[in-house]
């Protein structure tokens, strides 16, 4: 998709890329349906941000995604890796940090420029979820992984 498609973004600007096309879906697929796709499983938060570290780290390079982990003593003598305490996606010029303290997401979405911060801007769940939607459609124009990272969570694969 070379030329930009007013009529394919989520708010019909035409400075905003629309999301690439994925195989098996519709041209009409927009930042929504894969927000909707990001938040299926949202009911309970533990296996939802599992799930969703799973799924980022299987589909983004090793240095787009930071997991911190909580590891209680059990965990340490089980060998498991412990339950995760937040999660950093950094696409293009978005750091999207999900952090669970006391089970309780607080999302943070920051615009960084050469390693310096310029903004940061707490946002709630839905937010966040909204945010990752479009930083992975935008990476995925010209990413080939973050592609297949849209299609896995779109098509559920």
């Amino acid at each position: 998709m070379s030329e930009l498609d007013p009529s394919a973004t989520s708010s019909g600007n035409a400075a905003e890329p629309p999301v690439p096309e994925v195989p098996g879906l519709s041209p009409d697929t927009s930042i929504d349906l894969l927000a909707a796709a990001l938040r299926r499983d949202a009911a309970d938060l533990e296996i939802y941000v599992t799930v969703l570290t799973r799924s980022l780290a299987d589909a983004l390079p090793p240095e787009s995604l930071i997991v911190e982990r909580k590891r209680s003593m059990s965990d340490r003598l089980a060998g498991r890796p412990g339950t995760v305490a937040a999660l950093t996606v950094s696409l293009d010029d978005r750091r999207l940090t999900l952090a669970l303290p006391h089970g309780h997401p607080q999302g943070e979405v920051a615009t960084v420029v050469r390693g310096v911060v310029l903004s940061r801007e707490p946002v709630a769940l839905d937010e966040w979820v909204t945010e990752l939607a479009t930083a992975l459609s935008l990476r995925a124009r010209s990413d080939a992984r973050a592609r297949a990272a849209l299609e896995k969570l779109l098509l559920g694969e």
